[in-house]
């Protein structure tokens, strides 16, 4: 083999390798089917949550998996696939899922997550997890609610004593 090609191919399994240590989640899907405009609608769909969407060989993504020390998803990999990179958990399947309800010829084959593969029923249920901003409205919510109570008490005991010590004066 031309070591011009070769050291191309290193350099493409390093590239995906560095892709796979910064993502959050990771997804495969089959795009055979989707035209060019729709190829660039789910695109854009993906830059907007932070994602990116890119086609390798699937041997390459083999290795990078393997460098990665990735769980192997080798029964996905064959075929013309498409690789979903997402820096936030849930962010690129939210963006998949809601593009593959109205194109059904994007198929979501499986996906890694936090070290775990995932089947396209458990990257769909990543995508109905919160996002980070919603996750932190969460907790915060938690962690307001008892002081809310807390003072609504306050207050309903306050209201019920005024009246009380006004008749009495």
């Amino acid at each position: 083999m031309n070591q011009k090609i070769l050291e191309s191919k290193k350099n493409t399994v390093a590239e995906i390798t560095k892709a796979f240590e910064d993502a959050g989640s990771f997804t495969v899907v089959s795009y055979q089917g989707l035209t060019v405009a729709e190829l660039q609608e789910l695109r854009k769909s993906l830059d907007k949550a932070g994602s990116t969407f890119t086609v390798y060989k699937n041997t390459m993504v083999r290795r990078a998996l393997a460098e990665a020390n990735q769980p192997a998803i080798d029964d996905v990999l064959n075929g013309p696939n498409a690789f979903v990179f997402s820096k936030e958990l849930g962010a690129g399947p939210k963006a998949l899922i809601k593009f593959a309800r109205r194109h059904e010829n994007l198929v979501v084959k499986a996906g890694i997550a936090e070290g775990k593969v995932l089947d396209a029923a458990g990257v769909k249920t990543i995508s109905n997890l919160p996002d980070k901003n919603g996750m932190i409205s969460m907790f915060l919510s938690c962690l307001n609610a008892p002081i809310q109570k807390f003072a609504a008490t306050v207050k309903a005991l306050a209201d019920k004593g005024a009246p009380a010590e006004g008749a009495n004066a």
